[in-house]
């Protein structure tokens, strides 16, 4: 539970300090971790046009970050199964706090603020009792953890918060893992990925769950539109020559939608969608897929496929203009247009993680 009296505390702290903004980091657009020729990692800001607003050392390697709001903080999440998170600031390039996570527990590489950044949530895996938790910290204290809460099923691992800035949608993967067992997922035939609605003061509010015969697809990673429409991608656990959805829609009270894309498209993924965006305008949601080379548009609305596009080790992607934003594992970066077409931004001498996470403050 979130203890009332740290959340006022820190309202009045906050209104007695001056504070920076994204624009002393270089107003990046945007967060995404990366691997550097020399072996080293990084947490780089970029800007829209995908040039590098900075580049700051990471200890091993990063998977995503949560961008605070309003002042020029991340925080950087390692690759699950992660058991600590660094703040940085990313104006200084200072670490200023680490979250350790409790004993017990390990991160799941997301993140998010609310309550005007007064709150970070982080997913985490409480892997002696099976069960995922939602880990609460004040980052006005210093990070100091505050509490947890359910995050309403097993192995929660985006999470995003919802319009009202004091809720959050968690996509519950539904692996059962354990550090001890590397990446082994211990509870394949009892799989139940869902979507949960969790607030931070009491828990899960609301659970959606994919119909049985895609009780294999594991819910992973979240894209929102500022309307409160979900976009949430999935990895599928079972036969790689079934050509299942791999893409969903969900918004309150609405339930689940999915995106099926025809056969030959549903085999390019590989089984596997990485990240997840909804274009710049919201008319259209893509997914990638690292694994096949794939980028593949649907319409917001339709839930049809509009287009794709083919490019080796494609994961990264976030909105951009009309369009998206998208990295590979090369450095490359691309403005990929709703109808498909791709345009070279900009290639870095890094290999680009998983994802590009947009900057909200600037």
């Amino acid at each position: 539970m979130l203890p009332r009296r740290h959340f006022l505390a820190g309202l009045a702290a906050a209104a007695s300090l001056p504070s920076a903004s994204w624009a002393d980091a270089g107003a990046p657009a945007y967060l995404a971790a990366a691997r550097t020729p020399d072996g080293s990692y990084a947490l780089c800001g970029l800007s829209p046009a995908g040039a590098e607003r900075f580049r700051l050392p990471l200890p091993d390697r990063g998977h995503a970050a949560a961008a605070h709001p309003s002042r020029p903080e991340a925080v950087a999440f390692a690759r699950r199964p992660g058991r600590f998170a660094l703040v940085i600031d990313c104006a200084s390039g200072r670490q200023t706090a680490r979250l350790d996570a409790p004993e017990g527990r390990h991160f799941y590489g997301h993140g998010a603020f609310l309550h005007g950044g007064k709150v970070l949530a982080t997913s985490e895996n409480d892997y002696e009792a099976g069960r995922g938790v939602i880990g609460l910290w004040a980052p006005d204290e210093g990070y100091e953890r505050i509490g947890e809460v359910p995050s309403g099923g097993i192995g929660p691992h985006e999470i995003l918060t919802l319009p009202d800035d004091a809720s959050l949608l968690v996509a519950n993967g539904g692996l059962q893992t354990h550090p001890d067992r590397a990446r082994e997922v211990l509870n394949l035939a009892t799989m139940r990925p869902n979507l949960a609605v969790v607030s931070p003061d009491s828990g899960p509010l609301d659970v959606s769950e994919l119909p049985p015969e895609l009780r294999s697809n594991s819910i992973r990673h979240l894209a929102l539109r500022p309307d409160g429409l979900a976009g949430f991608a999935m990895q599928w656990q079972g036969d790689l020559l079934e050509p299942v959805p791999l893409l969903g829609l969900w918004k309150a009270s609405a339930g689940l939608r999915l995106c099926e894309a025809p056969p030959a498209r549903a085999m390019a993924m590989q089984g596997y969608a990485g990240s997840v965006a909804f274009s710049g305008d919201g008319a259209g949601v893509a997914i990638t897929s690292p694994r096949g080379g794939e980028v593949q548009v649907f319409g917001s609305e339709s839930a049809r496929l509009e287009a794709h596009w083919q490019r080796p080790d494609i994961c990264g992607l976030a909105p951009l203009g009309d369009g998206f934003l998208a990295s590979d594992g090369m450095g490359g970066l691309f403005s990929v247009s709703r109808g498909g077409e791709a345009v070279p931004l900009a290639r870095h001498e890094a290999s680009w993680d998983n994802h590009l996470v947009p900057v909200r403050g600037v």
